[in-house]
C-alpha cells in the first residue's frame, strides 16, 4: 500500500498552492463576505467542477485530486476555499447528478463559471439532523412546481443565487424530494443576514407559493436514498478544510515554538510542550489517513458512508483540538484577532456541526458496527 502522492499529484498541489498565494494570500483571513472574486479565479483556472464529468463542463478529475486542491487552498485562504467547496463538493453535485437537461445545459454552466452560486436548503426549525421531519412542501401546478415553507442555517444564503431545496411532495418520507430554486423566483424571499461565530453569513429562506418551472425538480420522491448517496462527497470537503486549516495553525505553532523564548529557553525545549506537539502531529496524520482512505476507496467518486463518517468525525475533532492547542502556544497573542489562530479555532468548531454533526456521524458508525438502522424517534425500535 503506497501512501505517497504521485508526481502528478505533487505537481498539482505545488501549482495550486502558488496560485492561492498569488491570488488569495493578500486578503486571507480578513474577509467577511463571500469571495466572488476567488470563485471567478477558480473558474478561470479550471478548478470548479473538478470531479464532474467533462461532458457536463467538469474536469473529470479524481476525488483525491479535488481533496488535495481543497487542502492547498484552505491552508492559504479559508474564505477562498469556501468558494471551492461550493463549486465542487456541495449542492452543485446534486444539480449535476439529478438535474434535467435544461438545468444541466443552462444553469449548471453558471455555477461552473463563477457567475452563480448554489447552496443547500435542508435544515428547518424542527428538521436539522432529523431531515425526515422537514415541513417545506411542494406540489405540481401545470408546468410549475409550487413551494411553501422555510429553511434556516443556509451557508452563503445571503449571497447565493440558487438553492437545492429539500421538500415534501407528499406526507411520507419516501415522498421527500428536492427542487433547484432560483432566488429570483416569484414567492421567494430571504431573511436578514445572520453572522455566525465562524464569521460566516447565513440567512433564512422563505417560500410563499414560490413558483418554479417543473424542469427545476431534481427529485419528487426518494430523495433521501438518491441524493444522500453523494452527500459523503460534501463531508470529504468539510473534513479536508478542517484538517488543512488546523495544519496551518500547527505549522505556525511549530515555528513559534522554535523562536519564542521563555525562562531563557526556546519553547520547544520544554518537555510538556514537546508532548503537545507530538500528539498534534499524530492526530493530524491519523486523520489524514482516514480521509485519504475514504477518498481512495470511493466508488465512482462516492465514498462509503461509514468511511466518510469516520473520516469527517475524526478530522473535525482533531482539527478543533489541534487548533485549540496551537492557539495556546501563542499565549495572549493567540487569542488576539491580530493573528489568525482565534479565527481558526472558531472555524474548526463550526465544522463539527455542519455537514453532519459529530453525534450524527457516531450514529452512522454505530449502525454499521451492529448492521442495524437505529431510528432516533421516540419509541422507535432499531431495524435489523
Amino acid at each position: 500500500m503506497d501512501f505517497s502522492l504521485t508526481p502528478e499529484q505533487t505537481s498539482l498541489v505545488e501549482s495550486v498552492s502558488k496560485l492561492a498565494e498569488r491570488e488569495f494570500g493578500e486578503r486571507a483571513f480578513t474577509r467577511t463576505e463571500f469571495a466572488w472574486d476567488s470563485l471567478k479565479v477558480l473558474a478561470e483556472h479550471d478548478l470548479t467542477g473538478l470531479t464532474l464529468p467533462v461532458e457536463l463542463g467538469g474536469q473529470g478529475a479524481s476525488l483525491l485530486d479535488a481533496v488535495l486542491v481543497m487542502m492547498a487552498i484552505t491552508k492559504v485562504c479559508p474564505h477562498s476555499a469556501d468558494a471551492l467547496q461550493a463549486s465542487n463538493f456541495g449542492a452543485i453535485r446534486q444539480v449535476a447528478k439529478f438535474g434535467s437537461d435544461h438545468v444541466k445545459n443552462e444553469v449548471l454552466p453558471l455555477f461552473l463559471s463563477g457567475e452563480a452560486l448554489v447552496t443547500a436548503g435542508m435544515s428547518e426549525p424542527d428538521a436539522g439532523s432529523a431531515l425526515t421531519e422537514l415541513r417545506t412542501t411542494a406540489r405540481y401546478d401545470g408546468d410549475h412546481v409550487v413551494l411553501n415553507g422555510q429553511k434556516i442555517w443556509n451557508s452563503h444564503g445571503p449571497d447565493a443565487t440558487h438553492s437545492v431545496v429539500w421538500c415534501r411532495f407528499g406526507p411520507s418520507s419516501r415522498e421527500i424530494g428536492a427542487v433547484l430554486v432560483p432566488f429570483d423566483a416569484p414567492g421567494f424571499s430571504r431573511g436578514k443576514r445572520e453572522l455566525h461565530m465562524s464569521g460566516e453569513s447565513h440567512c433564512q429562506l422563505f417560500f410563499d407559493e414560490c413558483r418554479v418551472p417543473k424542469e427545476y425538480v431534481l427529485a419528487d420522491s426518494g430523495a433521501l436514498k438518491k441524493m444522500l448517496s453523494i452527500f459523503g462527497v460534501e463531508r470529504m470537503g468539510n473534513a479536508s478544510r478542517a484538517l488543512a486549516i488546523s495544519e496551518r495553525a500547527y505549522e505556525m505553532a511549530v515555528e513559534h515554538a522554535q523562536t519564542r523564548k521563555s525562562f531563557g529557553k526556546d519553547l520547544c525545549e520544554f518537555q510538556g510542550l514537546q508532548w503537545k506537539f507530538a500528539d498534534m502531529k499524530v492526530r493530524l496524520d491519523a486523520a489524514k489517513l482516514l480521509l485519504f482512505r475514504a477518498v481512495a476507496n470511493a466508488d465512482a467518486g462516492t465514498p462509503d458512508a461509514t468511511e466518510a463518517a469516520m473520516a469527517k468525525l475524526f478530522a473535525n475533532e482533531t482539527a478543533f483540538a489541534v487548533a485549540n492547542d496551537a492557539l495556546q502556544m501563542f499565549g495572549a497573542s493567540g487569542y488576539s484577532q491580530e493573528f489568525p489562530l482565534e479565527y481558526i479555532v472558531r472555524r474548526t468548531r463550526g465544522w463539527m456541526i455542519a455537514g453532519g454533526s459529530v453525534e450524527i456521524l457516531r450514529n452512522t458508525i454505530a449502525g454499521s458496527i451492529f448492521n442495524r438502522r437505529f431510528d432516533q424517534r421516540a419509541g422507535a425500535v432499531a431495524a435489523k
